[in-house]
């Protein structure tokens, strides 16, 4: 299938920042039957459901995230997405988790070449090397950040509000393996661009009650 679909239009209004606007994920087949309530091709009527994408949807996307770790594992899933379905990154998202030592941002800065062959050679991750060159590059990124911000996230709020095309310039300077669709699902999923959930989609009142940063700049009417 395709690459992501485009966001949602008007009259979502500051939802359509969202680079995916929970039309995300297009390199998947869905099991699930489309809610009624929902535009029929969106991730939030597909994900309904699913073992895989149903806990994602219902639990972690878009949901605002507070620790550098969790951060960082967020982006380490998003990189190794490109070029693949996210259902696979979603279904080795465990093995992940314990190849990248719980992606943790110190442990990871600190690989050398031995670890880079591990990983390599790790047939439960994507054996990509330069996604893996990419991940421990970033890690000491943010490492720096943290001497200079306080943490990943003190960085990020730092530079919010951007819409996506700022966003993305700043992480194409800033980090590698960081393209467009990347930076935008990235931000998305961890709240700072709008557009995870649907209006109509049960979990978007969940979200907005978790105010990710994005909230920040789209108030209630």
């Amino acid at each position: 299938m395709g690459g992501r679909a485009a966001p949602f239009p008007p009259p979502y209004g500051g939802l359509t920042e969202g680079v995916s606007s929970c039309l995300r994920r297009f390199r998947i087949i869905f099991t699930a039957m489309p809610s009624p309530t929902l535009p029929p091709d969106s991730y939030c009527a597909h994900a309904l459901g699913h073992p895989f994408h149903g806990p994602y949807h219902d639990q972690e996307y878009g949901f605002p995230l507070h620790d550098d770790d969790a951060l960082f594992g967020r982006l380490i899933l998003e990189i190794n997405q490109a070029g693949l379905s996210w259902l696979t990154i979603l279904k080795k998202k465990e093995n992940f988790h314990r190849a990248f030592d719980g992606f943790s941002v110190e442990r990871v800065a600190g690989y050398g070449p031995r670890d880079r062959d591990r990983l390599l050679s790790d047939p439960g991750i994507v054996r990509n090397r330069l996604k893996v060159d990419a991940v421990i590059h970033n890690a000491r990124v943010i490492r720096d950040m943290q001497a200079d911000f306080g943490s990943f996230g003190g960085w990020l709020d730092a530079h919010h509000p951007r819409d996506r095309a700022e966003w993305v310039g700043l992480f194409r300077k800033t980090f590698r393996f960081t393209g467009g669709e990347i930076t935008g699902e990235f931000l998305v999923s961890t709240g700072y661009l709008a557009g995870a959930h649907h209006p109509g989609c049960p979990i978007y009142p969940r979200v907005r009650q978790a105010r990710p940063p994005w909230t920040r700049t789209h108030p209630p009417a």
